[in-house]
């Protein structure tokens, strides 16, 4: 009996005598809890098995409470216990177990007790186990059970749930305040919109008084309020209010405001003073690292005054010296959900990185004697790097030549690709613009938006552009150029391309940077994206102990002055707002207001080359890998498969051997069209590739095995008629033109020449039968890989 039959013969029957089939209570069967991680093959992407639990046992709608692993009836009902604890420690649940159909192992996470049992626990023994271990008094797990919103279609993942869960939790046991640590683009805003739906239909409040509580939710950008308000948290319809224009509100219970409008300045008190200290039952900061909870700003004011409120922050990035007040005010976040623990769940998008280095990038830029600049000044006499470009100095050439090799790199990928380009300041930003559209001038003229800035000079102009880029069934805008607005908050799930043309410091804006690319759409094939760094920022921070999501390729590529790539990328393998606010003053502040004098000096001369270009990637696992080239990875990953180019061959040779063998490569990360590409050699067959580059074999092409083949073994081929010779022939010189992928039957024989024989049936029948026609092919493939 095998693992399906005893999950239908025992193992559900015993459940449901237990009493999990009752309403409330809920069993589960077969649930993929994860989505798969990606692993990027070449410049194609595919997944790999999600997580799957044969059965999660839910007390309430929400509310799971325990994982069973089912094995088949021959095996241990212990078997299972370890996948079992696997899952429920992923799952955040504190009961595990494991069965045969017979037996049952137990695993109870709130004693550290594992114990064989006669049945399973009832639904309501469990739930007064859980209780009595988290201290949940009746009326806190009543509110605790009350049912998250599933209406929009969309239900929570299993590390929302566990957020969403944990978070109402300590807010009913009476914590005051709160912090939450989920990675970019794992949906904090819908966790805080389901936090928020279960308070406010349990009618839980600070006071405890029969009435719906008062929420305040806080961000220091408009749009990162006012897309929330609009879309996330519709179904509080009347409820909602967004504080503005110096209107305080009090009818309402679903309140949202930026700090600036509602903070203290120097021309008003300040408009939350407004309101009575204790007015919110719960206050929400997104995006708290943000600066909010500095014992220095004036938005600390707003939480210091709401101070009776409980209080919830929610960021993307884990604690560092930059942000050390947020973990100060809030306390250590009560669950974390980290970038890397996203990527190999399958619900974050891998990258690549491309490191781009022009030559005033790697040796720096000297003005010449007696250099001006655009506005006639003499340029002083220094040496400038990277980190002075566009704040210190503007070189024209330079910005020209990264537009060229951007615009490259899209031709040779995508031109239609969304990508964002992060510049120093709101000029830079124009400059590239100008730039990019002129190099793309032939899309330019067909979409006059192919290229736009988004910057708080546009105003409604950029909230437009920036809307149209969003949306995932607009193709244009395909590149905006921006400084800082769109670092944060900004949703775009089929971003492809990060660019880094600025110097970024902060880990923690680099994260939020790259959040931008993260989001994972399989409906529009966005399973993976790039980063192109031109600063050096990625790379210096990728190395960074603390940094928790590691790049899956680095590239680097030298380029020329008119920004053309210098000979074939190196793969390399590391070892290891108000609205649209621009947030920084070099980001707005071109001139001097003194002395109505440009910032910085204006070079529009010179010549710049693209001196390298380096692509960094990591292998499946995740796991560092030490600097080395493609081919060497893969010569290394074939010798821990195979001891020798005779056992690779042994199995290669067998069709059924040789698919599970690519699909093992695959896993890897290694596909053959990229391994002959970076290899050098599109002829030769793929088994001689891997053979030569793992054991350093003589290399053959694909027309010497074939012809090989006709030259030694001609009995087999005179073994059949002149047609079915024909056929096999024909197989060959597919073969030989495109690789083993040719002999999958039926299709191969769709297609010309071989159609030209009949249909499939008719085909077979040249051969004697369908059975004979595969053993003809499998048999041609065999002899095919016999030496």
């Amino acid at each position: 009996m095998n693992e399906a039959d005893t999950c239908r013969r025992f193992v559900v029957p015993r459940l449901q005598t237990a009493g999990w089939d009752t309403e409330p209570h809920r069993i589960r069967e077969q649930v993929t809890f994860t989505d798969g991680r990606i692993i990027v093959v070449g410049r194609r992407a595919r997944r790999r098995p999600g997580k799957r639990a044969d059965y999660i046992l839910l007390f309430g709608p929400d509310m799971p409470v325990a994982v069973v692993e089912a094995k088949p009836e021959y095996k241990k009902p212990g078997d299972g216990l370890q996948q079992a604890k696997d899952y429920a420690e992923i799952l955040g649940l504190k009961f595990a177990f494991a069965t045969n159909g017979a037996g049952i192992i137990e695993f109870d996470y709130t004693t550290g007790l594992e114990r064989e049992i006669g049945t399973f626990p009832s639904p309501g023994e469990l739930w007064s186990r859980l209780c009595g271990d988290q201290h949940l008094s009746s009326d806190q797990a009543g509110c605790l059970l009350a049912p998250s919103y599933h209406l929009s279609g969309k239900s929570p993942r299993y590390y929302q749930v566990i957020a969403i869960n944990r978070t109402v939790q300590v807010l009913l046991q009476g914590r005051r305040r709160v912090l939450l640590t989920m990675a970019t683009g794992t949906g904090k805003t819908d966790v805080a919109f389901q936090i928020c739906w279960k308070l406010w239909n349990s009618r839980w409040n600070r006071e405890g008084a029969h009435r719906r509580p008062r929420i305040l939710y806080l961000a220091d950008r408009n749009i990162l309020i006012d897309d929330p308000k609009d879309k996330t948290f519709a179904p509080f319809g009347d409820a909602r209010w967004k504080i503005e224009n110096g209107v305080a509100q009090r009818g309402r219970e679903m309140y949202f405001a930026i700090y600036q409008a509602i903070a203290r300045d120097e021309h008003r008190p300040g408009l939350y003073r407004e309101y009575p200290r204790d007015f919110f039952d719960l206050v929400i900061v997104d995006e708290c690292h943000r600066g909010s909870a500095s014992d220095e700003s004036n938005w600390r004011e707003i939480l210091e005054y709401f101070e009776p409120a409980y209080q919830l922050g929610m960021t993307a990035t884990p604690q560092r010296r930059d942000n050390v007040d947020t973990y100060r005010y809030f306390g250590p976040p009560i669950y974390t959900y980290s970038l890397r623990q996203g990527i190999d769940d399958g619900f974050l998008a891998p990258y690549r990185v491309h490191r781009i280095v022009t030559s005033w990038d790697a040796a720096g830029w000297r003005p010449s004697s007696g250099d001006l600049d655009r506005f006639g000044r003499e340029i002083p006499d220094d040496e400038y790097h990277t980190r002075d470009f566009e704040r210190v100095v503007a070189l024209r050439a330079r910005t020209e030549a990264v537009a060229a090799h951007l615009t490259e790199f899209l031709r040779a990928t995508e031109r239609y690709a969304k990508t964002i380009v992060f510049c120093v300041d709101q000029e830079h930003a124009d400059e590239m613009r100008r730039a990019l559209g002129n190099r793309n001038a032939d899309l330019v003229r067909e979409h006059p938006d192919y290229v736009c800035r988004v910057t708080s000079a546009e105003g409604d102009i950029g909230r437009g552009h920036l809307s149209s880029f969003q949306d995932v069934e607009r193709q244009t805008p395909v590149i905006l150029t921006t400084s800082q607005m769109l670092t944060t908050g900004v949703d775009a799930p089929t971003v492809q391309n990060v660019v880094l043309v600025r110097v970024i410091n902060s880990l923690t804006d680099f994260k939020q940077i790259i959040g931008r690319g993260t989001r994972v759409r399989d409906d529009y094939g966005k399973l993976f994206f790039n980063i192109l760094d031109y600063t050096g920022s990625a790379t210096r921070l990728f190395a960074d102990p603390e940094f928790d999501g590691d790049p899956s390729v680095e590239t680097e590529q030298r380029i020329d002055e008119q920004g053309r790539p210098q000979g074939q990328p190196e793969v390399l393998f590391p070892e290891r707002d108000e609205s649209l606010i621009d947030g920084t003053v070099e980001g707005q502040a071109t001139f001097d207001d003194e002395h109505a004098q440009p910032r910085k000096f204006y070079f529009d001369g010179g010549q710049v080359a693209i001196a390298s270009h380096l692509v960094y990637e990591l292998d499946p696992d995740g796991k560092q890998l030490r600097v080395v080239r493609f081919t060497d990875y893969t010569a290394d990953k074939v010798r821990t498969l195979f001891r020798s180019a005779a056992a690779l061959r042994g199995e290669w040779a067998d069709p059924h051997q040789r698919r599970e063998i690519v699909e093992r490569l695959a896993e890897r990360g290694i596909d053959f069209d990229e391994l002959a590409r970076v290899a050098e050699q599109p002829d030769a067959d793929p088994l001689d590739l891997l053979c030569h580059l793992a054991f350093n074999a003589p290399l053959r092409t694909r027309r010497e095995r074939a012809q090989r083949l006709r030259t030694e073994r001609k009995d087999f081929f005179d073994q059949y008629g002149p047609e079915a010779r024909q056929v096999l022939e024909e197989l060959l010189d597919k073969y030989t033109e495109h690789g083993t992928a040719q002999f999958v039957i039926p299709e191969v024989l769709e297609v010309p020449p071989i159609s030209t024989h009949g249909n499939i049936i008719e085909i077979a029948g040249r051969f004697g039968g369908e059975r004979e026609l595969v053993e003809a092919v499998n048999k041609l493939q065999t002899l095919l890989y016999a030496a």
